[in-house]
């Protein structure tokens, strides 16, 4: 898979490396010389260009990339190359960084994002998680399916404490993809039993989400 990375700071760059490891073709693109540190992702390309402009998208071959990742600093830049990478060059996934909370509702379709990331909202999330028993935590959503990511961590009172994953009668689209439990990763087997404490993953539509809480954790 070839990647495209707008941006080459250190979030531009943990993410090249892991891809790179990961054995996909990786060009970072940034316009501080500066920024060009070569020798911090080897395994890289690296182009020293503007990525806001047409003709440094076309000097990177940008419609010969899988995914486009936006991930300066700036939501402005990262709007822009993510809307030009997907209508001047259609790149089949556009992945945009998220730097102020208060941007968050421009990164959709309409400026061709594909999926947003919002680091301030997932570390909230990813807080809420640790710290939270019996609420539905929103982790992310999958613009493109109108779909989110949810986790829910099993309290004591829930009634399908002890049940099997096939007896609970789940809302209609919701998807449990993962139990973690004592630190592993247990499948969701319709034999499999629930326990609390138990970490539940689900893939849900919104509008099932206040179902599914209230299925698992209802209010007393």
């Amino acid at each position: 898979m070839r990647v495209a990375i707008a941006g080459a700071g250190a979030v531009g760059r943990s993410v090249a490396k892991e891809l790179t490891e990961n054995g996909h073709q990786v060009l970072l693109i940034d316009k501080s010389p500066g920024s060009i540190r070569a020798d911090s992702v080897p395994q890289a390309q690296w182009l020293l260009a503007d990525a806001c402009e047409m003709s440094s998208l076309e000097e990177a071959q940008l419609q010969t990339c899988d995914v486009v990742i936006a991930a300066t600093g700036d939501d402005k830049v990262n709007l822009v190359v993510s809307l030009l990478a997907k209508t001047e060059f259609s790149v089949p996934r556009t992945v945009g960084r998220v730097n102020h909370p208060s941007n968050e509702w421009l990164f959709s379709e309409s400026w061709g994002v594909d999926v947003s990331v919002s680091t301030p909202r997932l570390m909230s999330a990813l807080v809420e998680e640790a710290v939270t028993v019996g609420d539905l935590v929103r982790l992310f959503t999958f613009r493109q399916s109108n779909t989110n990511l949810v986790e829910l961590t099993m309290p004591d009172h829930s009634p399908f404490v002890g049940q099997r994953v096939r007896d609970v009668p789940w809302p209609h689209d919701v998807v449990l993809v993962a139990i973690l439990r004592d630190n592993s990763i247990q499948t969701p087997d319709g034999d499999r039993s629930l326990e609390a404490g138990d970490e539940l993953l689900f893939v849900s539509p919104e509008d099932a989400e206040d179902e599914l809480g209230a299925l698992l954790s209802p209010k007393s």
